[in-house]
């Protein structure tokens, strides 16, 4: 009866440790945090296209290149946050749809004509012989929003 009553106790003990225990969420379960997400650095989704597997995402300080991971890509207009101003893979969040997601910056702070040569190398357009048309960006908007 002794170990039972034992045993019983540390259960329950354990039990509402492990419910009190929560980690910082960044909005991958029901604790979502957006105001984590609203601190970081703020952009819109100026290019996006289907067939390739970059889109760009223009921030105060200039134009970033960043590279679809795992299949999700936001679309054009889309208000994007998260760390920008250096390469590598992070998460990222989409304000427009709610989610989370995961993309790599390579390349970032570039003017327009840097992004349009970096989005060219990366996706190339057309194949030989064809005459080639630039991309064209879609002019943003959260420049004029006020905070």
């Amino acid at each position: 009866m002794k170990k039972i009553f034992t045993l019983s106790l540390l259960a329950i003990t354990a039990a509402f440790i492990m419910i009190g225990c929560s980690r910082n969420s960044r909005g991958y379960d029901g604790g979502f945090d957006e105001g984590y997400w609203l601190s970081k650095e703020r952009g819109e989704v100026v290019y996006s296209d289907t067939y390739c597997s970059y889109y760009i995402v223009e921030t105060n300080y200039g134009y970033n290149i960043v590279q679809a991971y795992s299949g999700y890509k936001p679309y054009e207009g889309s208000m994007v946050y998260g760390n920008f101003s250096s390469r590598g893979t992070r998460d990222l969040y989409n304000r427009t749809t709610g989610y989370v997601f995961t993309g790599s910056v390579t390349d970032y702070w570039l003017t327009y004509n840097e992004a349009q040569d970096a989005l060219d190398y990366y996706c190339p357009l057309g194949g030989k012989g064809e005459t080639v048309t630039k991309r064209v960006f879609k002019a943003s908007s959260f420049k004029t929003e006020t905070k």
